[in-house]
């Protein structure tokens, strides 16, 4: 069984609360790549960042979520990854317009089910990592809502609830899979 499940969708609607309720429950949990690039980038004044190189920001995302993957296989249990490869392939494809997700898709797969983060624009924030506006992040959370069940994946959408309750929501939908 695959234990890598994909906690994903529109920015700013609660995926890195929601991990870290996951992380204070006793699971395993992988940052989002995007943001560690950010804050390495910044720290050096880099140009690897959306606002300056967005396809070469998405390809060293692409990198650091093959490495996560093969950084967790020493986790046991349920291992969350906030966003993963096929979000940045599916925004690096967007970008392009090279296809590139039938490899993200094949070799490297996650848990079948995938959660999906819907706009939430009552708590969206901007904030030093997360530059784009709503309607951007809007764009973004529609073409992952369609490359995901392409790549053979169910998507299950988030509610928007309380973090408690939405992690109550990941577990039971994985427990009873």
């Amino acid at each position: 069984m695959n234990r890598f499940v994909v906690i994903s969708g529109c920015s700013g609607g609660g995926k890195s609360t929601l991990l870290a309720e996951l992380q204070r429950r006793g699971h395993a949990v992988v940052a989002e790549p995007g943001r560690r690039i950010i804050q390495e980038e910044s720290l050096r004044d880099g140009r690897t960042v959306p606002w300056r190189d967005m396809a070469a920001f998405l390809r060293r995302a692409m990198d650091m979520a093959l490495a996560d993957l093969a950084d967790a296989r020493s986790e046991s249990g349920w291992v969350f990854f906030d966003r993963g490869l096929i979000d940045a392939a599916a925004a690096l494809q967007g970008l392009t317009g090279n296809p590139l997700l039938a490899a993200p898709g094949g070799g490297h797969r996650y848990y079948r089910r995938v959660f999906i983060a819907p706009p939430w624009p009552e708590i969206y924030r901007h904030d030093a990592e997360r530059r784009h506006d709503l309607d951007e992040a809007i764009t973004e959370y529609d073409r992952l809502l369609r490359t995901y069940p392409l790549l053979g994946y169910e998507v299950l959408l988030l509610p928007k609830t309380d973090v408690s309750a939405r992690a109550d929501f990941v577990l039971n939908a994985l427990n009873g899979s």
